[in-house]
């Protein structure tokens, strides 16, 4: 499958060829740049409110400087068939990332701990086993390079570190990092197309050393109703681990509801489209701005 890896950059390679034409946009808007963490965006010029959920893909758009942002699963559960009659579910209740605006351009991010529970049976041996615990932790910022404020297109970069607090049972106690690039262009008819491609550096799963993963991902949206946005979005993630190289794929469904301008609820489901992908995820969850 050596075709992920040259895939990864597909992202990349679009934003690259927008630079221009973003570039070009950029006159219009206000002038933010004076804002800080300690010296808020006013009400009247914060931006529209964007979530990196509930789809996969992440947003390009940050948090407008000196506010702070909520996004957490209020409920999350995915079951999966890993072989013959051996079923695994796994449940996250919360899941959440907190956000802060450092400057007009730059957010902070971190994902806190989730309760994780992850519970195995053999159908048809009947044995079965369920841990419990919280997950690993992830501190990102977003970099904003053209677009948070306006524009036909935007895009960011977001590096992020993988710290490891959850159980050996659950995780793996490395370190881990990566980069991830996402694309957004408005198209005809209300229309919005987001890539994101994603290159994570994870710990081999039999030794010490480290191997590349890649994710890459095109979701589309469109605004139903006043306030309501669904999205559809195609997903994979290749992972090159020399002890089991993987490719997983899904095909997932959203929907979210504007509540008022600074909280949105959402709901979603991902559908698997391999045996090494779970088969089905379900999830719903809560975003608010201060």
């Amino acid at each position: 499958m050596r075709i992920a890896p040259l895939s990864a950059g597909i992202g990349i390679w679009l934003a690259t060829a927008a630079l221009d034409q973003g570039l070009a946009q950029s006159a219009g808007p206000p002038d933010k740049s004076q804002y800080t963490l300690f010296n808020p965006v006013p009400d009247e010029l914060m931006r529209d409110f964007n979530t990196d959920r509930p789809p996969k893909a992440n947003s390009p758009y940050t948090v407008d400087a000196g506010h702070f942002q909520y996004e957490t699963d209020i409920v999350n559960a995915s079951f999966n068939q890993l072989a013959g009659s051996v079923h695994t579910d796994t449940y996250l209740a919360p899941n959440p990332t907190f956000k802060l605006g450092l400057t007009n351009r730059i957010d902070l991010e971190v994902n806190a701990p989730a309760g994780i529970g992850m519970h195995s049976f053999d159908a048809a041996s009947g044995g079965a086993s369920t841990i419990w615990g919280v997950n690993d932790v992830f501190v990102r910022t977003k970099i904003n390079l053209w677009g948070n404020d306006g524009g036909e297109s935007a895009f960011a970069l977001i590096p992020y570190v993988k710290l490891p607090a959850a159980p050996h049972s659950i995780g793996n106690g490395a370190v881990e990092e990566g980069v991830i690039a996402p694309l957004q262009i408005s198209l005809p008819k209300a229309f919005t197309l987001l890539f994101n491609s994603e290159i994570d550096l994870l710990k081999n799963s039999t030794d010490n050393g480290r191997h590349a993963n890649f994710i890459n991902l095109v979701t589309v949206s469109h605004e139903l109703v006043k306030d309501v946005t669904l999205y559809v979005e195609a997903w994979s993630d290749h992972n090159d681990d020399p002890a089991q190289r993987t490719t997983e794929y899904s095909f997932d469904l959203a929907a979210t509801w504007l509540v008022h301008r600074n909280l949105q609820l959402d709901v979603g489901i991902d559908f698997g489209l391999n045996s090494v992908t779970p088969k089905v995820q379900v999830f719903a969850g809560i975003s608010q701005r201060f």
